[in-house]
C-alpha cells in the first residue's frame, strides 16, 4: 500500500512502525539515552522508539521536545522517521536542528495514518514532484 504525504523535515527512512494511540511529548516522555517511552500516563509506556518509524496522531507538550529529539537523533536513540496525523512545528524544529548540527536526518511527514499497525514495514521516500511517498507492507 502506498500513500502520499507532506514533508516537514526532509529525508528517507525504512523501518518497522511503532504506532502510538495518543500524542506524546518528547520532553519528559522519552528517555533520550535509550529511546524508551517513560511517560507514566502514556498507553505505550516502555516501548522503544529507537530505530522505528514512529506513527502518532500528533505531538504534545513542551517546546523543549525539539531539543530532546535533536539529542536523540545525535545519540542514535531517535525514531528513524516520524509520521504524524497533524503538523507539529516543535518536532520539526528538532529534526531540522539535528540535520543542521549533526548532518543526521529524521524525516517528519504529515499524512493519513489510519490503517498503519505496529510492526508494519514502512519506507519513506521522495517523489519526483517533492511529495513524501510512504510505502507500507505487512
Amino acid at each position: 500500500m502506498t500513500r502520499l504525504g507532506r514533508f516537514y523535515a526532509d529525508g528517507e527512512a525504512a523501518a518497522p512502525a511503532l504506532v502510538l494511540t495518543e500524542a506524546l511529548s518528547f520532553w519528559g516522555g522519552i528517555e533520550v539515552e535509550t529511546g524508551s517511552i517513560i511517560s507514566r500516563s502514556h498507553p505505550q509506556l516502555g516501548q522503544c522508539v529507537a530505530g522505528r518509524v514512529l506513527v502518532m496522531p500528533g505531538s504534545r507538550g513542551s517546546s523543549s521536545s525539539s531539543s530532546v529529539l535533536a539529542e536523540a537523533v545525535r545519540r542514535g536513540t531517535a525514531p528513524v522517521g516520524i509520521l504524524l496525523g497533524s503538523p507539529d512545528p516543535i518536532l520539526t524544529v528538532g529534526a531540522i536542528v539535528a540535520q543542521s548540527l549533526y548532518d543526521l536526518r529524521c524525516p517528519i511527514v504529515v499524512c493519513t495514518i489510519d490503517g498503519i499497525a505496529t510492526g508494519d514495514s514502512i519506507r519513506i521516500s521522495r517523489s519526483q514532484t517533492g511529495e513524501a511517498v510512504i510505502e507500507l507492507s505487512r
